[in-house]
């Protein structure tokens, strides 16, 4: 009888609380080998990607080849009752020469259009990283329309612009 009253007596509760506590630990470390595994599997995956993009990728892929618009965009609008300036250098990228020399034909209709795009901009946006950004997409893309409705395809990759003043 010594041994029986030696011996602890479990608690049913604490005996509960014991596997809660286990349960939650497995659970916690599954979660965290399932993220591992996870992250492991996607950032592996990714970097098998470029390589099989690189190998559909036309082997002959052109230089780019950069055409400098000049002279240099001035555009004047109003904000506020003050009189405001912006003067924008602006240099075209394309894959082929013969296609930029093909646009080049159509110079006064892509500078008009850029000039009204840039005259009816605000002042507060383009003072932005963002807004200055935002601009550059929209005058590429008014690029690219007229490449596409002139010559039935995409001429220019991007618009860039190399000088950018605001006054």
């Amino acid at each position: 009888m010594a041994k029986s009253e030696a011996a602890p007596v479990k608690d049913p509760a604490t005996k509960g609380k014991l596997k809660m506590i286990i349960l939650i630990v497995v659970g916690l470390l599954l979660a965290i080998g399932v993220s591992v595994g996870a992250t492991w599997y996607f950032m592996h995956s990714a970097q098998k990607k470029p390589e099989a993009v690189a190998e559909a990728a036309p082997v002959g892929k052109q230089p780019a080849i950069f055409e400098p618009m000049a002279p240099a965009f001035v555009a004047n609008y109003t904000q506020n009752g003050r009189q405001r300036y912006m003067q924008v250098s602006i240099t075209l990228m394309g894959r082929s020469q013969a296609d930029l020399e093909a646009l080049r034909v159509h110079m006064p209709l892509i500078r008009n259009n850029l000039v009204m795009l840039f005259s009816g901009q605000n002042f507060d946006t383009l003072a932005t990283p963002v807004g200055q950004e935002m601009l550059r997409q929209k005058a590429t893309a008014s690029v690219q329309e007229v490449a596409q409705k002139e010559l039935g395809k995409v001429v220019i990759e991007q618009l860039l612009f190399t000088n950018f003043v605001l006054q």
